[in-house]
């Protein structure tokens, strides 16, 4: 089981390069990045963008361009439609956003044509780690799905656990996040959460231990279970936490970044490919780690 970055970087490096194409890379964050992916041997990518751009950022970065497979497309729109039709080629192992507004890459994404859809629903996965817990925490979903229904938050879940798996871990513990663990009717979300809590015999097929409704503090800290009596397989242990809807994921997430200093990487599943895809914000490490988990879920795809 993979328990930090450093032994995810490590992995990568001693499987199969992956190859990954980035959509609109005029970035500098994503170009150091990719740098730092390809000069470590984790990845092959292929840059698609305007070549112009890609090749000042190159200059301002003060590192040659010359290796790198550059796709000359400025328009931005177009940019991702040429990146997703390279991965129906066939021609590369995953995608990855760039300087594009994320609405735009995931039209290309969903086309119904030419896009990378499947029949599963496409859903938003962070991986954080943060020093005061002893593994990897998989946030999930406060970046693409805003309200989901019960269906939805199932494969979410589905999706989610996927990604743990890739990373190594055996059995995964599940907490469908509420306010406090009792199940009240006229909360839907914890509704929601003792519904997928029950559905045992599906997680019990994926390996998984599902609870819910969780509070936080019960889903990562055992003190709290035996002060408050919960009893729960899963308590002060979770890998997962299915947040009930986007605000809920997107704050949490947030808040392991900017006040808990947490390394983190973000990924989109539920397409033909794993998709990098993380804040404009965020940091090229971020970006580097987030490449490096798309690698990884692409190897073991």
């Amino acid at each position: 089981m993979i328990k930090n970055f450093d032994e995810l970087l490590t992995t990568v490096k001693c499987k199969k390069k992956m190859k990954v194409v980035i959509a609109a890379a005029q970035d500098v964050d994503v170009i150091e990045a990719v740098y730092k992916a390809t000069t470590m041997g984790l990845i092959n990518p292929i840059l698609v963008g305007d070549a112009k751009k890609i090749s000042e950022v190159f200059d301002k970065l003060n590192i040659s361009d010359e290796g790198y497979e550059i796709i000359d497309e400025p328009d931005l729109i177009e940019s991702a439609k040429i990146a997703v039709s390279i991965v129906r080629e066939g021609k590369a192992d995953f995608l990855m956003k760039g300087l594009i507004q994320t609405a735009d890459i995931m039209r290309a994404v969903l086309d119904k044509e030419k896009g990378l859809r499947t029949d599963s629903l496409i859903s938003h996965v962070m991986v954080y780690k943060v020093d005061t817990y002893p593994k990897f925490i998989f946030l999930t979903d406060g970046g693409i799905n805003v309200a989901p229904d019960l269906n939805q938050k199932v494969k979410i879940l589905e999706n989610a656990i996927k990604v743990c798996h890739a990373l190594g871990l055996d059995k995964v513990y599940v907490s469908c996040l509420a306010g406090a663990e009792t199940v009240n009717p006229k909360i839907q979300t914890t509704v929601d959460a003792k519904a997928i809590a029950d559905m045992k015999e599906k997680w019990a097929g994926q390996n998984a231990v599902v609870e819910g409704p969780v509070a936080l503090d019960l889903a990562i800290n055992k003190a709290a279970c035996e002060h408050k009596g919960y009893k729960g397989e899963g308590g002060g242990r979770a890998d997962v936490l299915l947040v009930p809807y986007y605000e809920v994921g997107n704050v949490l997430g947030k808040s392991m970044t900017y006040l808990a200093n947490s390394q983190s990487a973000g990924i989109i599943m539920g397409a033909k490919v794993p998709i990098v895809l993380v804040s404009r914000a965020d940091s090229s490490e971020t970006k580097l780690l987030s490449i490096a988990l798309g690698s990884i879920i692409a190897s073991y795809k």
